[in-house]
This record gives C-alpha cells, sequence and structure tokens, in this order.
C-alpha cells in the first residue's frame, strides 16, 4: 500500500477562512468580509484563551530577584501562572534546588501583617492587570542567597496577523475545531447562514471537546485522605 510518507498537512489563515466560509454556504467575496473574518478569527482566540488550560499553550519563564523587591512583570505574553518555584544555587549541578511557591489570593497577601519581612520567598500573587501582569511574592526575598523565580504560565495565543499564507498559532489537530468555531462566528452574522447556525454550532461544541480533553496531562494522580480529624 502506497502512502503520502508525510505528515506535515497544516492550513494558512487563507485556508481556515475559506473552509469556514464554505462550512456556512457562504462566499469571501470583498476586503471587508476577508477583514471581517480574521477579526472573528481573533476573538474565538481570544474565547479559547477562557475555556481553560491547554498544554499547547504553557511555556517556562525565570526572573532573577533582587533583594528588597517583591514584585516583578511576567512574560507580555503571560495570562496566568500555573506553578512557581524559587531556585538557589541555580546551575551548580550540585547544589541547585528548587522548593515550590505556594499561591495565595490577592485577600490573603492582603491579611499578611508583616508585608516588609525579608526571607526567602515562599508565596506569591498574580496581580493581573490590562497590561502586563506581575507576580508578587511573599516573604520579599532578602539577599542571604541569590533567588531566581522560574514558573510555568499560561501563553497568549499570537494574532491572526497581516499575512494570509501564515499559519494560526495551534496545533494542527485543533484546526477542525478551529474552522468550525470560525464558522460558528460567521454564521451568526449572517442572515442566510442562519439555518445552518445549530448544526454547526453542535459540530463546533463536539469538537472542542474531543480536543479539549484529549490535550491533557496524562500522568497518575493518587489522592491521599487527610485522616487527622478522626484524631
Amino acid at each position: 500500500m502506497a502512502t503520502s510518507g508525510t505528515t506535515a498537512f497544516n492550513l494558512d489563515i487563507g485556508d481556515i477562512l475559506e473552509e469556514a466560509y464554505d462550512l456556512c454556504g457562504l462566499e469571501m467575496r470583498t476586503g471587508y468580509d476577508y477583514k471581517s473574518a480574521k477579526r472573528a478569527l481573533n476573538l474565538v482566540f481570544l474565547e479559547w484563551q477562557n475555556k481553560g488550560l491547554n498544554l499547547w499553550t504553557l511555556d517556562q519563564a525565570s526572573i532573577s530577584v533582587t533583594a528588597g523587591t517583591n514584585t516583578y512583570d511576567l512574560q507580555s505574553s503571560a495570562l496566568d501562572v500555573v506553578d512557581a518555584f524559587v531556585r538557589t544555587d541555580a546551575g551548580d549541578i550540585d547544589k541547585q534546588m528548587d522548593q515550590r511557591l505556594k499561591r495565595i489570593s490577592r485577600t490573603q497577601y492582603n491579611h499578611q501583617s508583616k508585608k516588609l519581612t525579608r526571607s526567602k520567598p515562599t508565596q506569591f500573587f498574580v496581580d493581573k492587570n490590562t497590561g502586563t501582569n506581575s507576580i508578587v511574592l511573599w516573604a520579599t526575598p532578602d539577599d542571604a542567597q541569590a533567588y531566581t523565580i522560574v514558573y510555568d504560565y499560561v501563553k497568549r495565543i499570537e494574532d491572526v496577523g497581516i499575512t494570509a499564507a501564515n499559519n494560526a498559532d495551534v496545533p494542527a489537530r485543533y484546526l477542525p475545531c478551529l474552522t468550525y468555531a470560525l464558522a460558528f462566528n460567521l454564521a451568526c452574522k449572517s442572515q442566510n447562514a442562519q439555518p445552518r447556525v445549530p448544526m454547526i454550532k453542535a459540530r463546533y461544541d463536539e469538537l472542542w471537546k474531543d480536543v479539549s480533553e484529549a490535550d491533557r496531562e496524562k500522568a497518575n494522580v493518587k489522592f491521599v485522605p487527610n485522616l487527622s480529624y478522626m484524631n
């Protein structure tokens, strides 16, 4: 049996727009149609960021902290922090150690009575805003050691961009779901496509469920009950 021997299939932005219009039973005829579809696709990306954690949107970064400073900007593309560690003796093969930081809420941080305490950080909260998010540490780092904060973060999906020949910033396995998501947005804006809206939405929901469930950690998790209350 002869096969292609390749696994590189992908769709560029132009292909995604055309496929979505085909699903709606519409044609992309004008420059405004093209502009509107790209805008809708960017809105889909923003919507997906609110649907929960997907492994392909994770990245890692680090911050070299300064004694006496407890607030640091995250990466500009960071939407949230999933996990964070304080690292000492970074780069030393024998001494490097990572200690996990406990995430707390802004309210819990505000309730800390001694915010100026200087020590090795043990907790953090994420200060979210309309610009670059930041991480706030407690305790404030001291100068006893050189500390590095290593954090895993959810990164923002890149915008569509100007060039139609670009690829979308999603794994190829998400393309079927992406085309239906865009088709749903386009169909909702077109009177002629209204009869197809329920079918497109149902298929979109089905595809999202399948692909998002597949994009999860497969490691085993063991839950240990806390029986101390019985003592």
